[in-house]
């Protein structure tokens, strides 16, 4: 079953919002939010808790999906709803993911 890795740097709101409207495509098997240990640790933590860091936070959540074009359709929601949010979203490891 493909899956489908992103991660979302805003605030929780923006990250539920997403999520949402993940869970409002039909079809989408599994939206699951996983903890990545690493995003929170710093290498140079003489920046930490300044104020324009405090704000955000990085989310990650695995879509597992049956087809291609539910995928496609999974890509162009998160992308719209966090856009719409002013957040950041990458996808992970599309080259990875088998779809």
């Amino acid at each position: 079953m493909p899956r489908i890795q992103l991660r979302i740097t805003g605030d929780r709101d923006i990250f539920d919002d997403v999520i949402n409207a993940i869970h409002g495509i039909d079809r989408v098997e599994r939206v699951e939010e996983i903890d990545d240990f690493g995003m929170g640790v710093r290498d140079d933590s003489s920046s930490s808790e300044l104020s324009d860091d405090v704000g955000s936070r990085t989310f990650t959540v695995e879509v597992e999906v049956p087809n291609n074009k539910v995928g496609e359709r999974v890509r162009e929601v998160a992308e719209e709803t966090a856009g719409n949010r002013e957040a950041a979203i990458e996808f992970i490891g599309d080259d990875e993911i088998e779809m």
